[in-house]
């Protein structure tokens, strides 16, 4: 399992960002809410946290007073050292640190939700209500916004509206599209794109130094830029997963269901390779688009791209997303739900 966000220590890439946030902190003008944006496993969350740790570590903005006037605010610390704060923040003891993410679903905590609900946002109103433990700043990081139910939403977009001073909510959101319009609003935006391939080598290197070199760049290839993903991948051997449903996918539409029925029943029964057939599932899928509109990209097929229309293949890929989705809401058989998506890929030709 991946360590939480909060843990992590440095940063691999998004220098930009990081500069916008340091820029309006510097500026005395910092927004008291961010909405982070970008595809899942590039880092917002570990973006989140550690713009977190760097705000609840920072000397107090202005700089105070030198010898010729008031000193700049110096900037936040990509990087948080060996302040005494971090092993509270850390451990989720820290008082002005506010995580909100999907709760469990039993008194157990064998298995989580599937949403954010109104009652693991019902404690941020109480953390705002209360004064600073530190006397400093306050943060909430909200992982992921774009998972909260409609009532989490209009929940927080109450704390959104009227926060108190030296208050930030940092909210990471995978499909911003999926927020309210009136939480969008009350953000300021920051984009995160995916790693590059310089940025992707150093990561793999740093997290899988077990592995060979061209394992990495192999991880990196199929990864679109999100160290998430790679480590996905790695941990449920998932490159070769890719190549077993690139090789039941390549005689489409004449596929072989007694063969995907074998690979549904072996994936059905592993909780990380079930994880990662929706994933791939997609790439395949989007491979196909990009060969239909021209874009170089590994996989798919361009045959396929050019026999059926790419608003067609959309259809199919929100199907195809919605299924697995639905699936863990309702606790539908695992084999059955990786079958119905084959199945759907078929759509198109029919």
């Amino acid at each position: 399992m991946s360590a939480h966000p909060r843990l992590i220590r440095s940063l691999i890439g998004h220098r930009a960002a990081w500069e916008q946030l340091d820029a309006a902190w510097r500026s005395g003008r910092f927004a008291h809410a961010w909405l982070i944006t970008g595809p899942r496993g590039i880092g917002k969350a570990s973006f989140a946290y550690l713009a977190a740790k760097a705000i609840l570590t920072a000397p107090p903005q202005g700089g105070g007073e030198g010898l010729f006037g008031p000193q700049p605010t110096p900037p936040l610390a990509r990087e948080p050292g060996d302040h005494p704060a971090l092993p509270r923040i850390e451990s989720g003891a820290y008082p002005d640190l506010l995580g909100v993410e999907i709760g469990w679903s039993d008194d157990k905590m064998t298995k989580r939700r599937t949403e954010i609900v109104v009652d693991d946002v019902r404690a941020v109103g109480a953390f705002l209500a209360m004064t600073p433990a530190e006397g400093g700043w306050r943060v909430v990081v909200v992982d992921a916004a774009d998972e909260m139910n409609r009532n989490a939403a209009n929940a927080l977009l109450k704390n959104l509206e009227e926060p108190p001073k030296r208050t930030v909510l940092f909210l990471v959101a995978h499909n911003p599209g999926k927020l309210l319009p009136t939480i969008r609003s009350r953000c300021r935006r920051l984009e995160l794109a995916p790693l590059g391939a310089e940025e992707m080598s150093e990561g793999l290197a740093r997290l899988l130094p077990e592995e060979s070199e061209r394992r990495r760049a192999d991880l990196a290839r199929m990864s679109a830029g999100s160290l998430g993903a790679a480590l996905g991948l790695a941990r449920a051997g998932g490159d070769a997963l890719a190549a077993e449903i690139g090789k039941l996918l390549a005689p489409w539409p004449r596929l072989d269901f007694a063969a995907i029925y074998a690979f549904a029943a072996q994936v059905a029964a592993d909780e990380d390779k079930y994880r990662l057939v929706a994933s791939l599932l997609g790439d395949w899928i989007a491979a196909t688009l990009k060969r239909g509109t021209g874009v170089p990209a590994e996989g798919g097929g361009g045959a396929i791209a050019q026999a059926v229309p790419l608003d067609r293949w959309i259809e199919v890929w929100e199907k195809v997303n919605d299924l697995f989705r639905k699936a863990d809401a309702v606790n539908l058989d695992r084999r059955h739900v990786v079958l119905s998506a084959f199945h759907a890929l078929l759509s198109p030709a029919a």
